[in-house]
Order: C-alpha cells, then structure tokens, then sequence
C-alpha cells in the first residue's frame, strides 16, 4: 500500500524511505511515533512492508526506473520520483545487505573438495566383498578456520547425498 506515501510531504517521504533503507540495512529503521499523526498503526506496518518489498524487489531483479515507477502508479509522481531518487541512489547499499542476509545463513563454506574411488575386496569376515566405496574430502571454512572433513560411502549412501544436494540445489533456484 505505497499509496499511504501521498499522506507525507516530499521532504518527509525522502527522510522516511532513507529510514526504510536503513532499517534494511541493519542500521536503525523508522519509527511510527515520527509518523503516528499520518497513519495508524495498521497503515504504518502496511506502508512499511510495501516500501521494503518495494526495495527488495526492485534491486533483487534489477528492475528499470519504468518498471520501478510502474509500481508506483497509484503514488503521486513528485512521491514516485522521491522514491525512485532513494532506490537508485542506494542501490548498490541495498544490493549488499541482501547479500549479507543471504550468506549469513551458514556461516560455514566449502573451499575445496577432493573424493576417491576405491573397491573394497574383502573384509576380515567375509572373503570376497566386492563393494564401491566413495572416500570424500571436503575442506569447510568456518568463522575463519579451515576444517578437514572426510566420509566415506557406499552406493546407497552416495545416492542419498546426491538426492539431498539435487533438492537443496532446488531450493536455491526457487529462492533466486
């Protein structure tokens, strides 16, 4: 509802969108006493949610300032091109606090992978195995520390690994 906009005089919306930014920013975000004689608390949480979609979309997509205006039609055009100002301006700002929100999911990344096949012949038990092995390395840096981890697979385990990062990898793509 970035209607509720046209409620602010222009100086206001370009304070109070710079406010919206920060607060996406991890800096201090707006507060509705500022604004508690403009709207009411529903309207406040919807302006502010719109405006925040607003600012993630249009920098996630990359939209055009046609596309990003075309958002704003219901907005008067001096409140649409205040709002337009503040996402060209600190875009690239924005763009970095999207990515830090979203590698900060895991703090752990891989840096380096290695894996071997090996044939297990036989075993102190059983004379004749015959059974494929994976032997995995992964180097995993950690807050800083790199941390070996090695596993080693049969065929089913393999097949479930596969089957886990097939439908993470999924998910990732939805999310981009």
């Amino acid at each position: 509802m970035v209607v509720l906009l046209s409620r602010l005089a222009v100086t206001d919306c370009l304070k109070l969108c710079h406010s919206v930014v920060d607060g996406l920013c991890g800096r201090e975000p707006p507060r509705r006493y500022h604004y508690s004689t403009n709207w009411s608390l529903e309207e406040w949480l919807e302006l502010l949610n719109s405006l925040t979609v607003l600012f993630h979309v249009a920098v996630g997509k990359n939209s055009s300032d046609e596309e990003v205006l075309a958002g704003l039609s219901d907005v008067g055009s001096s409140h649409a091109e205040i709002v337009l100002s503040v996402l060209r301006a600190r875009q690239e700002e924005i763009r970095c606090a999207l990515l830090d929100r979203t590698t900060s999911i895991s703090s752990a990344t891989l840096q380096d992978f290695d894996w071997q096949l090996k044939l297990a012949l036989s075993s102190d038990k059983i004379s004749s195995l015959h059974i494929p092995l994976l032997s995995l390395s992964l180097d995993v840096r950690e807050n800083g520390a790199l941390q070996p981890v090695t596993m080693e697979m049969n065929r089913e385990e393999l097949n479930t690994l596969i089957t886990s990062l097939e439908a993470a990898n999924k998910v990732v793509l939805q999310l981009k």
